[in-house]
């Protein structure tokens, strides 16, 4: 029996909806500017090269509630977060350099996420060359819903995403935007890792992105996938 110094941490999880089961976090990988206007809006290049990835711990996830509003702590060290509400992939079967026509049965389900951002010290960091985690995996900043198993809502070429902050609509998109479509991402990213059962792919955000701060409400939702909200404290 193997002995440990402290008693390692149970897995973070997501509640899987339909079912008592919950789908338990392995690692956040994350597709940077997926979208074409996303990618103008932030200086990037939209023609579509390879995709880049970056990642978020997989305990830096933390569960939206499916009927109530999430209360989400704005970080520290930072005076600019953005929002970026994203369809999240949910990794059922694992697998190395997947073919981009079998890339879907690899998949579980799906769910509504935001890659939370501490746009001020990414963008020290990108300025000097360095890396973003700073900025991008700090703690709670993956806020993610249920996941939805594919079974029942079936996978997403095309569909509506879009978030508003204090009713006001200021991201939206479709998913038949994405640069690189779910099957083509999770063949080019299991070309560098070996992907497991628990790994989240969060597959970018449409245009829109902008700063919240506390008091602000959060309300994102997708075709299929229902909203959800959160409440910046």
């Amino acid at each position: 029996m193997t002995s440990y110094v402290f008693p390692p941490e149970m897995p973070t999880a997501l509640p899987v909806v339909g079912g008592d089961a919950s789908f338990p976090v392995r690692r956040v990988y994350c597709v940077g500017r997926n979208y074409a206007a996303h990618a103008r809006e932030m200086g990037g290049d939209p023609n579509r090269e390879p995709p880049f990835f970056f990642c978020k711990p997989g305990d830096a996830v933390v569960a939206v509630p499916p009927d109530a509003p999430l209360e989400w702590k704005y970080p520290t060290q930072t005076a600019l977060v953005h929002h970026e509400v994203e369809l999240v992939v949910a990794i059922g079967k694992g697998g190395s350099d997947i073919a981009p026509e079998r890339a879907l049965e690899h998949v579980y389900g799906y769910a509504l996420g935001l890659d939370m951002t501490r746009r001020d010290l990414q963008n020290e960091m990108r300025n000097a060359g360095r890396s973003w985690e700073i900025g991008k995996a700090f703690d709670r900043a993956a806020p993610i819903g249920p996941v939805h198993k594919a079974d029942d809502v079936g996978h997403f070429d095309t569909g509506a995403i879009w978030l508003a902050v204090n009713g006001e609509t200021k991201q939206q998109g479709d998913f038949s935007d994405l640069i690189w479509p779910v099957a083509e991402t999770i063949a080019y990213l299991s070309r560098f890792f070996a992907l497991q059962p628990g790994d989240l792919i969060m597959t970018g955000t449409p245009e829109g992105v902008g700063a919240v701060k506390p008091g602000d409400t959060l309300n994102f939702g997708a075709e299929r996938l229902g909203e959800l909200s959160l409440k910046v404290v």
